[in-house]
């Protein structure tokens, strides 16, 4: 991560993370856990990235509306990401641009059903949205709702 340490231990940019969160969950709050809200929200937070952060964020976005069309699109961090129907974000799209890294990621939290014995992976370092990017996501994303 790039940037300058504040006197809290956090970079520039994960206080303006923390601040963006902050203002997410108040929004949220206001909003319910509204399908049209949290889409109205996902479709802005996609607006504001370029390149190649867009185009994964539009390709996460189309695929978990055709594999997970029960996922509620929300902002998560201001990243574009997907809740079960209590709430919880089970994918989610960091983009490269968000704290400067050479990739973005696509990671699945908690709630997400991968569970693989003592270790499977929850996090995807993705460079660009290709058909076999696509298929393996489309697999993840359905097993993780299963």
């Amino acid at each position: 991560m790039a940037g300058k340490t504040t006197s809290d231990g956090l970079t520039e940019e994960e206080r303006d993370a923390v601040k963006a969160r902050a203002k997410e969950l108040r929004a949220q709050a206001k909003a319910g856990k509204s399908r049209e809200a949290g889409t109205k929200q996902v479709l802005e937070a996609i607006g504001k990235l370029d390149g190649t952060d867009k185009e994964l964020a539009e390709g996460l976005h189309k695929l978990v509306g055709e594999a997970a069309p029960d996922l509620v699109p929300k902002t998560f961090y201001g990243f574009p990401a997907y809740a079960n129907e209590a709430g919880k974000v089970v994918v989610f799209l960091q983009p490269a641009s968000k704290f400067k890294t050479r990739y973005a990621t696509i990671n699945f939290d908690d709630p997400a059903a991968l569970d693989d014995g003592d270790m499977w992976p929850i996090g995807f370092a993705v460079t660009a949205w290709t058909p076999a990017v696509e298929k393996t996501l489309s697999a993840l994303v359905k097993q993780a709702v299963s």
